[in-house]
C-alpha cells in the first residue's frame, strides 16, 4: 500500500531554486538599473544643456533690393512670419507670447525681428538672415528651436525677396526697441533639438519656383513653403522637413494647438478623402475658404487658422489642385466650435 500523506500532496518540496536562474535574475536587475541610471543621466544632460549651440555661420552673401522683390517679400512673411512674429499692440514683427503654440513645446515667445540693431536683427548680414532661414542655425551659432519654421525648400529669389522686405522701409519692420522676450523651452523641446531635429543643410545648388503653369508642381511649392504641411499634418514631433511627405499623417491633420480660449483644437484633414478630408470641398468653396475664411457664408476656419487674402485665386487653385493628388487618409478629426 502506497502511503502518500496529505502534506506531501498539497505541499510539496521544491527542489532549491537554481544557481544559475538567481544570477540571471541578479544580472537583469544589474542590466536594468543601469539602463534607468543612463537614461536618467541622459535626461539630466540635456534639460542642463538645452537647446544645443553648433558653429557660427559665415556666408557672404548680400540681396540687391528693390520694389518687386520687397513686394514679393511682404507677400510671404506675411502669410508666414506674421503669424508668429507681428505683435497686435505694436503692429510691427516685434514678437509675442505664441499662446496658441501647443503647451509640449513649452512657453514660447517669438522673438523680435524689426530692423533694431539691439533688439532685433539689424545687426544681422544678409547671410546671416539667408543661413537661418535655410539651416535654423543663428547668427550666434545658436538653433532656433523645432516650433520655427525652416525653409530649406524655398527658391532663392523668394528668399531674397524676404530678406529685401526686412531691409525696406515697410512699417512692419522699422527698427523698434521691444526686447525679446526669453522663451522657457520644455524637456521635450530640448529632447527634440538634441536628438531628432537638427540644422538642416544648407542647399548646393540653386533652388527655382516650379513653373506656375504646372499647377500641381507649383501648387506642392506653396504648400510646403507656406509651412501649411506642419500644422496640417498628425504630430508636430514626427515631422520630416527635407522630405514633408515622410511626416506622419501627412497634410491627414490631428496636430493639436490651442484657440484663443486656450481650448485644445485640433488641425484639418486635408487630404481628398472624402469621409474625413476636403475630398467633397469644390475648388470654389476651397478657395473661398483660404482666401476669406468662409465656406458657403459659414466661417470655414478656426484661430490659428488665419485666412490669406494675399493668395491670388490662381495660387489657391493650384494648392488645391496639388492636394488633390496626395493619397486620402481616413483621420477623422474632432472640430471644435468656430
Amino acid at each position: 500500500m502506497i502511503n502518500v500523506s496529505f502534506k506531501a500532496i498539497f505541499f510539496p518540496v521544491l527542489p532549491p531554486y537554481p544557481t544559475t536562474m538567481k544570477k540571471f535574475l541578479r544580472y537583469l536587475l544589474s542590466g536594468l538599473a543601469v539602463i534607468v541610471l543612463l537614461m536618467g543621466a541622459g535626461a539630466l544632460f540635456i534639460q542642463l544643456r538645452g537647446i544645443p549651440t553648433y558653429e557660427k555661420p559665415v556666408l557672404q552673401q548680400s540681396v540687391e533690393i528693390h520694389p518687386q522683390r520687397i513686394a514679393r517679400g511682404k507677400k510671404l512673411a506675411t502669410m508666414l512670419c506674421a503669424g508668429c512674429h507681428l505683435n497686435s499692440e505694436t503692429k510691427q514683427l516685434t514678437g509675442k507670447h505664441m499662446s496658441d503654440a501647443p503647451p509640449i513645446f513649452g512657453e514660447i515667445h517669438s522673438p523680435n525681428i524689426t530692423q533694431d540693431k539691439t533688439y532685433g536683427i539689424g545687426e544681422w548680414t544678409d547671410g546671416e538672415i539667408i543661413y537661418l532661414l535655410r539651416t535654423g542655425i543663428k547668427r550666434d551659432g545658436s538653433y532656433a528651436p523645432p516650433y520655427m519654421a525652416k525653409l530649406p525648400h524655398m527658391s532663392d529669389e523668394d528668399i531674397a525677396s524676404v530678406v529685401a522686405f526686412l531691409r525696406s522701409d515697410d512699417e512692419m519692420v522699422r527698427a523698434s526697441e521691444v526686447p525679446s522676450v526669453p522663451s522657457q523651452p520644455s524637456f521635450m523641446t530640448k529632447f527634440l533639438s538634441n536628438i531628432e531635429f537638427k540644422p538642416l543643410p544648407f542647399p548646393t545648388t540653386a533652388i527655382n519656383i516650379p513653373d506656375s503653369t504646372d499647377l500641381v508642381a507649383y501648387g506642392r511649392y506653396l504648400t510646403v513653403n507656406l509651412d501649411c504641411w506642419t500644422c496640417h499634418s498628425g504630430d508636430f514631433t514626427k515631422l520630416d522637413i527635407m522630405v514633408p511627405e515622410n511626416s506622419y499623417h501627412f497634410l491627414a491633420g490631428g496636430n493639436k494647438m490651442l484657440d484663443l480660449q486656450g481650448k485644445e483644437m485640433v488641425t484639418l484633414n486635408l487630404t481628398p478623402d472624402k469621409e474625413t478630408g476636403i475630398g467633397n470641398w469644390s475648388e470654389e468653396q476651397f478657395i473661398r475658404a483660404v482666401k476669406y475664411g468662409i465656406i458657403d457664408g459659414e466661417p470655414a476656419l478656426r484661430y490659428p487658422m488665419v485666412p490669406y487674402p494675399q493668395l491670388t485665386d490662381y495660387e489657391a487653385k493650384a494648392i488645391y489642385a496639388y492636394l488633390q493628388t496626395i493619397p486620402p487618409v481616413k483621420n477623422p478629426v474632432k472640430r471644435s466650435s468656430m
